[in-house]
């Protein structure tokens, strides 16, 4: 039984892929901001849940980008989705 006294997070995700992204896939990765450092592209944003994240690396995969790192880096409250 979930705890009712917690309100629900969403977990911030910072993935990096090797390659250079531009802002224009900003929308195809569901909002998440592009900065890019060199050679590297990071992804950062919230995920409602696992299964979007999991869409996201599928995403990746699609566009045989090289996934360096995918690390949580924090939660903020869902906010209705």
């Amino acid at each position: 039984m979930a705890d009712q006294s917690k309100p629900e997070q969403r977990a911030v995700y910072q993935i990096k892929v090797a390659g250079r992204l531009d802002q224009k896939w900003a929308d195809w990765f569901n909002g998440m901001a592009i900065t890019c450092d060199g050679d590297v592209t990071t992804l950062t944003g919230s995920v409602v849940d696992q299964a979007r994240l999991r869409g996201i690396l599928s995403k990746i995969w699609d566009l045989n980008l090289t996934l360096v790192s995918v690390i949580q880096v924090g939660t903020h409250p869902k906010d209705g989705l």
